[in-house]
């Protein structure tokens, strides 16, 4: 959503630009190479100030900038023109074309243009899908989809439209989203697609907080004044606006911004209803501190369901409390801030606004309430962290293009490093904690390969076509009672308060899992006491002499029956194994409770990534000294890249080409179904023990996110003897194999061998972390001795 009219840059502080000359220094592709960037937008430059000028300006300090309009249409120019302006220190070309044959005199034109400032291999940004068939010829060395709003939503939208998003989803590299909404919707249909809402210019905005003298013709509306600036098109609510200002007569409602696409006549009118027209950017300040009470009277239809206005951060600089209508990013960035009041309708609006004003009452409160809602907001940390994804993200392709062939000459003559401190095999906990620490901790340059085509190893979770998060590889619960682990992954995400609870299929109905006391009183018809349930499983255990196996463990506590419902089956599935052949510590890891306890984990911290485990990992990798190269073998990374030091997490066998024979694991297969119902299972898990059901289990997704929608997504779970790695199978021969590789990984310098899969461990996700912490300070003691050696 637009924020201002005929923009002009140039608020930025001395000390914000000194930063900005800061965020592109070292050995990052975009500083090394300073590639042209060619934009391409839907909005004119001099039109609105908002997200592409607030960018593009910042890339024109240190990179040629071209922001290219949408065609002025001239029936006469017969090949065409561009003209060329100087904005900002960006070069906005405006192509002048007649309507026939467009898409080829604008082809050329760009050509031509480029051709003649020597422009190769630019980054290509783009805001709008319909610029990619003028462009698509064009080699880039990087392609941006930019995603500010769902054009398609928009009154007039053209109908290829659609289908151009496609294409240009096809071609891009990474994509950004302008609010979190978006981003829902848009990380379904690429694989790199990051978050980024639109931020504001708190020093320009921050001047409406000291202005005296508002403009005269503000100063002639009475007071109170409840503002809005923007385009008033087909989001701005005018049945909205009109019954509000009819149930508050004395106040007064005014308007800034030009009319777009829908009938100034529409627009209602009354005595306190004020349209100024449109204002510069660098006029807003005044007219903002002008104001009582900012609003969003936004219209709740298709246009404005992924929209995450820039305005809310700019009103809040202002120092303005503001009143919205429930647009998805505002409640969820802004809902509890008590400086953003959220209404539906205009009674409940009024409402609000009367909130609001009352709190201009104590604008001590206000104001700090309002930094506290901006707080870390800024275009130039979202700028500096779009960079750092692109350099990431040009790694990456750079790299994969270079497998494909002759990775080692491909990946040099590409222009990115090839020596690194260290190579981590695999993005999982494992290797992504280690990268991290070895790059923030030790200032390592460190290259993370993987041959899944995403981060996260197994945990990598993301929005199915439906916009449910779900996990690809089966459900993941974090559990931990480790405070030291907690506390280092909080760095990189909030936390969603989570207890899982399982439920296992038994002929008497859906029953808690790890056994309890209600599940013996729903098994048996009668309550149970702690006592009581203490005595009948004593009377129906096997006294077993040397327990070894699951089935000796199990019998042992709990008898026969309660084996044979829901063990002997669901381990016969899991493992393909009888319980009798496999080690007592598979069985050992479900207890059974004599209380009504019946949470499947009792760990201190018991959670889940607010925003999945994916933006987890990618802000843990999100650091200049980390480069990721995705779809990569390791053989194909050890031919492409040198390095000092490697950290290996990935099967340990593999490592040794099998020299003593594959070690054995299970393995597990999917299918995932999203069903037109809000819920399908009261609990996140449930099991089914009966070998007579193919799965084993089948996961609800919604419980473990937290995420509300009117579908929902479930995971049947397969286990299989064929497929990826998941189980190390516990077998004193499979023991004794692992024993044997481990005596060559002990033998091998300079290799760090860590994860489930490197030491054939079945680790929970805590565990892998705190193997992975210890292992990074275990090579920062190493490397400060050798130091130390040295300098003595």
């Amino acid at each position: 959503m637009s924020s201002t009219v005929d923009s002009r840059s140039g608020h930025q502080p001395a000390a914000e630009r000194t930063y900005l000359e800061d965020a592109l220094s070292g050995s990052s592709w975009l500083a090394r190479d300073t590639p042209a960037i060619v934009c391409f937008s839907h909005l004119r430059w001099n039109f609105v100030f908002q997200r592409p000028q607030h960018l593009m300006t910042r890339f024109a300090r240190s990179h040629t900038v071209y922001y290219v309009e949408e065609p002025v249409w001239v029936d006469s120019a017969r090949h065409g023109w561009l003209e060329e302006n100087q904005c900002d220190g960006v070069t906005v070309l405006t192509p002048h074309l007649a309507r026939d044959n467009w898409v080829e005199s604008h082809r050329r034109l760009l050509q031509e243009k480029l051709w003649a400032d020597g422009v190769t291999r630019p980054v290509l940004w783009y805001y709008t899908p319909m610029s990619l068939p003028f462009s698509d010829q064009v080699e880039a060395s990087l392609v941006v989809y930019d995603c500010m709003d769902e054009l398609s939503a928009f009154r007039g939208a053209p109908p290829e439209l659609v289908d151009m998003e496609k294409r240009l989803l096809a071609r891009a590299d990474v994509v950004f989203c302008g609010g979190h909404s978006l981003y829902e919707s848009k990380s379904r249909l690429h694989p790199n697609v990051h978050a980024f809402p639109s931020s504001v210019d708190c020093a320009h905005f921050g001047q409406a907080r000291a202005v005296t003298q508002i403009p005269a013709d503000l100063q002639e509306i009475p007071g109170p004044r409840l503002g809005f600036y923007g385009v008033l098109d087909e989001r701005f609510d005018t049945r909205l606006v009109a019954e509000v200002a009819a149930l508050a007569p004395d106040w007064h409602f005014v308007f800034i911004g030009p009319v777009v696409k829908i009938d100034p006549a529409e627009l209602p009118q009354a005595a306190n209803i004020h349209y100024l027209g449109p204002r510069s950017y660098d006029q807003l300040p005044a007219y903002l501190a002008g104001w009582d009470v900012a609003l969003m009277p936004f219209a709740l239809n298709e246009s404005t369901r992924f929209i995450s206005p820039t305005k809310t951060p700019e009103y809040l600089a202002a120092g303005r409390p503001v009143v919205s209508t429930p647009i998805n990013d505002v409640v969820r960035t802004y809902g509890g801030s008590d400086v953003v009041f959220i209404a539906r309708d205009a009674p409940a609006f009024v409402d609000a606004a009367a909130a609001a004003l009352q709190a201009t009452k104590t604008p001590e409160l206000l104001l700090a309430k309002a930094d506290h809602a901006l707080r870390g907001m800024s275009w130039d940390a979202s700028w500096d962290g779009m960079c750092r994804v692109m350099n990431r993200a040009y790694t990456s392709s750079a790299t994969r293009r270079a497998a494909a062939h002759e990775p080692a000459r491909a990946v040099k003559s590409a222009g990115t490093v090839r020596h690194y401190d260290y190579m981590i095999v695999g993005a999982g906990f494992a290797g992504s904690v280690l990268a991290e620490r070895l790059a923030r901790g030790s200032g390592k340059r460190v290259m993370v390969v993987d041959k899944r085509p995403h981060v996260g190893g197994n945990a990598y979770d993301y929005f199915n076509d439906a916009g449910l998060l779900l996990h690809r590889y089966g459900p993941h619960i974090f559990h931990t009672n480790s405070a030291k682990v907690l506390e280092y992954l909080s760095r990189f995400t909030a936390w969603r308060s989570y207890e899982h609870r399982v439920l296992a299929e038994t002929p008497k109905g859906l029953v808690p899992m790890p056994i309890n006391l209600t599940t013996l009183e729903k098994l048996y018809g009668k309550r149970f006491s702690a006592e009581e349930a203490e005595r009948f499983l004593k009377s129906v255990a096997e006294p077993i002499a040397n327990v070894a196996t699951s089935e000796d463990f199990v019998v042992s506590q709990v008898g026969r029956e309660l084996y044979e419902t829901f063990f002997r089956g669901y381990t016969r599935k899991q493992w393909g194994l009888d319980p009798s052949q496999l080690d007592r510590s598979v069985a050992a890891r479900v207890p059974t409770r004599l209380s009504t306890d019946d949470r499947y984990f009792t760990d201190r911290h018991q959670c889940m990534p607010l925003h999945g485990y994916t933006r987890m990992f990618e802000r843990m990798l999100d650091h200049p000294n980390i480069s990721l190269a995705l779809g990569l073998d390791y053989q194909e990374a050890r031919a492409a890249f040198t390095f000092d030091g490697l950290i290996y997490t990935g099967p340990i066998d593999e490592y040794f080409g099998y020299r003593f024979g594959a070690l054995p694991y299970r393995s597990l297969k999917f299918r995932h179904e999203t069903l037109d119902e809000e819920w399908h299972q009261p609990v996140g898990v449930v099991n089914y023990p009966s070998e007579d059901v193919p799965y084993t289990r089948v996961t609800e997704y919604k419980h473990l996110t937290g995420q509300q929608h009117a579908r929902t997504a479930i995971t049947y779970e397969y286990p299989s003897a064929q497929g990826d790695p998941y189980y190390p199978i516990p077998r004193p021969e499979n023991a004794a194999l692992f024993q044997r590789y481990q005596a060559l990984a002990d033998a091998t310098p300079g290799v760090h061998f860590v994860g489930r899969l490197a030491t054939y461990r079945y680790y929970n996700m805590d565990q892998v972390v705190a193997q992975a912490l210890a292992t990074y300070e275990a090579i920062a003691a190493k490397n400060a001795e050798v130091h130390t050696a040295l300098v003595a």
